[in-house]
């Protein structure tokens, strides 16, 4: 089974075995915007080595958070798992990264900028979260049209663009330094649940739900 999944494309992984994100995220293997290549692919680009991560995929048990397929469930799914738990952690990470910087500031390894990151993808994210839950989304729940193509081209542009900011916070979304304050290690713990969350988020709709209309007809 473990060469069978080296030869399987990193999203098709991510969409059959509950818990791989995980192992993608371990080793920054991108499952949502580059999802398209196979995990040998994936790992030698970076070095890795497939057969050792295929046996960590082996032995993942299974998971009873698995997202739902059916369209219905499964927006009502990223709208409280996802679309509500950012809105309601990011503007507290912005509020860690800002004191964090302004206390430790001074030394080498503080996350200075790192606010900013937040603030615009915040905003960027808010805004594109309100396209689907108004427009995308509903037109998907009425079972979807002709013109759905669009919006759903737009929404995956902008998951790329999201991916992009996603990678300019990822230098900061490891353990807090040894020795580092409450705040500090709340800030970077909760910036490694939002990394793993907002990779799953677009995951499942990039390789679940936008592809069950873009091979719909009318």
């Amino acid at each position: 089974m473990t060469g069978a999944y080296q030869t399987q494309t990193l999203s098709h992984l991510a969409t059959e075995i509950p818990g791989a994100t995980a192992v993608f995220r371990k080793y920054k293997l991108d499952f949502c915007c580059g999802g398209a290549v196979s995990l040998a692919e994936a790992a030698s680009a970076k070095g890795l080595d497939a057969a050792s991560i295929a046996a960590e995929l082996a032995a993942i048990a299974p998971s009873n958070d698995e997202a739902p397929r059916e369209t219905g469930a499964l927006i009502a799914h990223i709208l409280t798992r996802f679309h509500d738990v950012h809105r309601r952690e990011l503007p507290e990470l912005i509020r860690l990264a800002k004191r964090v910087e302004a206390v430790h500031g001074a030394r080498p390894d503080a996350p200075n900028g790192l606010a900013e990151k937040l603030q615009r993808l915040t905003d960027e994210l808010d805004a594109h979260m309100q396209k689907e839950e108004q427009v995308l989304f509903p037109m998907m729940q009425a079972g979807g049209n002709p013109f759905i193509h669009h919006p759903i081209a737009v929404m995956r542009a902008e998951h790329i663009e999201a991916g992009d900011q996603l990678k300019a916070i990822e230098p900061f979304a490891i353990p807090a330094p040894e020795g580092a304050c409450p705040t500090w290690r709340a800030l970077n713990a909760g910036l490694i649940k939002f990394a793993d969350d907002l990779m799953t988020h677009i995951h499942l709709e990039n390789n679940i739900l936008f592809p069950a209309f873009e091979t719909h007809t009318h």
